[in-house]
């Protein structure tokens, strides 16, 4: 049952924005969501815009955090974002190990977990992003795949680092491909996962929340959240569209 689990809808901006264009988006949003009990609404801007945004959410419901952070907590490390930089922005979120960082930037499976590490040691609220690719899900391997990066953290953090972040199944196939999970796959990925999860302990697996990501529209969301084990989106392109944003949205209050 969702009852009791967190709620989110998460609107991934990846390498895209303006000042002036966050900002019509921004007021688009704090004018159109609405505070729904157990439900969650953030955004994840390009560090460059963090301040902004910090300024803009300031005092509002809407959350925000970074697409990426450094597993190291300072030092020589240049071109890198640490934890309590991100921190000092005001950030709740950030992603860690999406399927463009793997894929693009080589991130492997125990930088990722580091990572994971390091964003909790900074009091942010990591959102793990697992998932395979095409090649891999025709190969009949999306299980391995998705529970070697599981366990990858698991296996550095222990379970109980699950109470405070979130799980986002993404896909690669369906990440901006205009492609997307059906309801009844992107179902069974979240009922693995969950059951991976249940392996340590069954309690924290009940508890956390568990997002799709991978081409969510406004004509599929409320389909994908009505799912037992789907419990929000972790949305990118239509995160971009105010109207397209807000529908989504609207699916997860109804879901």
């Amino acid at each position: 049952m969702k009852v009791g689990r967190r709620r989110l809808v998460a609107g991934n901006w990846k390498m895209n924005g303006s000042l002036a264009a966050n900002e019509r988006l921004l007021d688009a949003l704090k004018a159109g969501l609405k505070p729904v009990a157990g439900l969650e609404f953030a955004v994840f801007a390009p560090f460059p815009y963090l301040a902004a945004i910090s300024s803009l959410l300031s005092g509002s419901f809407i959350g925000w955090g970074a697409q990426d952070v450094s597993e190291h907590d300072v030092g020589a490390y240049t071109g890198e974002v640490s934890g309590s930089m991100l921190r000092e922005f005001g950030c709740r979120y950030v992603l860690v190990g999406h399927s463009e960082r793997r894929q693009l930037f080589g991130e492997v499976d125990m930088q990722v977990a580091a990572k994971f590490a390091a964003a909790q040691r900074h009091g942010l609220i990591p959102i793990l992003c697992v998932g395979e690719t095409l090649e891999q899900r025709e190969l009949g391997a999306t299980e391995v795949v998705v529970g070697r990066q599981l366990d990858a953290v698991l296996d550095l953090t222990g379970i109980v680092a699950l109470k405070n972040a979130v799980v986002a199944y993404e896909p690669v196939w369906a990440i901006g491909t205009g492609k997307n999970a059906s309801p009844d796959q992107a179902q069974a990925v979240h009922a693995f996962i969950r059951e991976r999860l249940a392996l340590r302990s069954k309690e924290i697996a009940d508890a956390v929340t568990l997002l799709y990501g991978g081409s969510v529209k406004a004509s599929n969301a409320a389909e994908l959240f009505t799912q037992p084990d789907v419990d929000g989106g972790l949305i990118g392109g239509a995160s971009l569209i105010a109207d397209d944003f807000l529908a989504i949205c609207k699916s997860a209050e109804n879901a």
